[in-house]
């Protein structure tokens, strides 16, 4: 697979609200911590992070409809999960509407959202984007 660092803000932010995804606080310099697959012009998927010292938040996992079922998602999500440790992160928090039972078959435990680090909580993910009832899940990783 194609994976890429550092899609263009402005495919990866179409891609992201045509699957309902938020991207009101995601700015240029936010990409540099995305990692998409396939054209760099129009990324068939791509997944985000946001790192914050040994921990981090996932976010906005997004495969487009034409690509879904080619194994994009377990890709970038294993991908994601080598680029956060070579960062020395040892915890990803996410928040997910939908992909509960995705991330659960990859290793991510339900978590009460009052138990994530402070820096994660206070993100706008947490703290406003995501409603109160999206699930939030943690997985603990090596860092490398």
């Amino acid at each position: 697979m194609n994976f890429y660092r550092d899609p263009p803000a402005a495919t990866a932010k179409a891609l992201l609200a045509a699957a309902g995804l938020p991207t009101t606080d995601l700015e240029t310099e936010h990409f540099a911590h995305f990692i998409a697959v396939g054209s760099t012009h129009a990324p068939a998927a791509l997944i985000g992070l946001q790192p914050y010292g040994d921990v981090a938040l996932l976010r906005s996992l997004v495969v487009s409809p034409a690509a879904r079922g080619t194994g994009y998602g377990n890709a970038l999500v294993a991908e994601i999960e080598a680029y956060a440790q070579q960062l020395g992160v040892r915890e990803l928090y996410l928040l997910t509407n939908t992909a509960d039972a995705f991330f659960s078959r990859r290793g991510y435990r339900s978590l009460d959202r009052a138990c994530v680090p402070d820096a994660i909580g206070q993100t706008a993910e947490f703290s406003s984007l995501c409603p109160a009832t999206a699930v939030c899940m943690h997985k603990r990783i090596e860092a490398r």
